[in-house]
């Protein structure tokens, strides 16, 4: 199995450690920050490789959460990589319009009433039964996929050639109005596999969950790089 990645407001610390070390004794492992980000290492990409090595994303979620633009920039990220997302909520409160896209139709867990402690015990029930349901769910998926279903990174063999630094600063701000900071890192990361320009911008176009953003990223880029 996978880690568990969990996010949340600084505000919310208490709980975010409680969960964690309640995951870990149970022999679950967590990644949690900026526990597991190494000293010198880039924050966002540290943050990235946490989420894409993730079976599950537990979200602590209070009033705190609502006002975390960083929390919501990892949701977003979960939810676009396709890792189940847990809401565990220790306030009665909704989220955001700016998160209720993502997480209004996912299953919640209630852990505000009473001391939160008390709530653990189920909660890593919870967990271990979503990560349970995550490697059935893989092991089923695992037979060989026919060419069609590659992605296009995967269809990308060839050594990346030198792009043009101002072309790639072009794309990064562009993509940045989309998706926020983390841009610079999925630029970075895309430019080492990318063959062109034109590979590049579709490699980013497909971090885009929006169709209208992602048209207007595509058309903006070819325009400008």
């Amino acid at each position: 199995m996978g880690h568990v990645f969990i996010s949340y407001s600084n505000a919310d610390a208490p709980a975010a450690l409680s969960t964690c070390a309640a995951l870990e004794g149970a022999s679950i492992a967590c990644w949690i920050a900026p526990r597991d980000i190494a000293a010198g290492q880039d924050w966002a990409a540290e943050i990235i490789d946490g989420i894409n090595g993730a079976d599950l994303f537990l979200l602590v979620f209070s009033e705190h959460t609502n006002g975390s633009p960083q929390v919501r920039r990892e949701v977003e990220r979960a939810v676009h990589k396709e890792v189940a997302v847990m809401p565990v909520r220790v306030q009665n409160v909704l989220p955001s319009k700016s998160l209720e896209y993502f997480v209004s139709a996912q299953h919640w867990f209630d852990a505000y009433q009473g001391e939160f402690s008390a709530h653990l015990p189920a909660l890593v029930q919870r967990v271990r039964l979503a990560q349970e349901r995550h490697s059935a769910r893989v092991s089923s998926s695992s037979v060989s996929k026919p060419e069609s279903g590659r992605t296009i990174e995967s269809a990308l063999g060839a050594q990346a050639r030198a792009l043009d630094p101002s072309a790639l600063g072009v794309i990064e701000r562009n993509l940045a109005l989309s998706i926020g900071p983390i841009a610079s890192v999925l630029v970075r990361n895309a430019a080492s596999r990318a063959t062109s320009l034109e590979t590049l911008i579709a490699l980013l176009a497909a971090e885009i969950d929006s169709p209208q953003d992602r048209s207007r990223f595509v058309e903006a880029c070819r325009r400008r790089a």
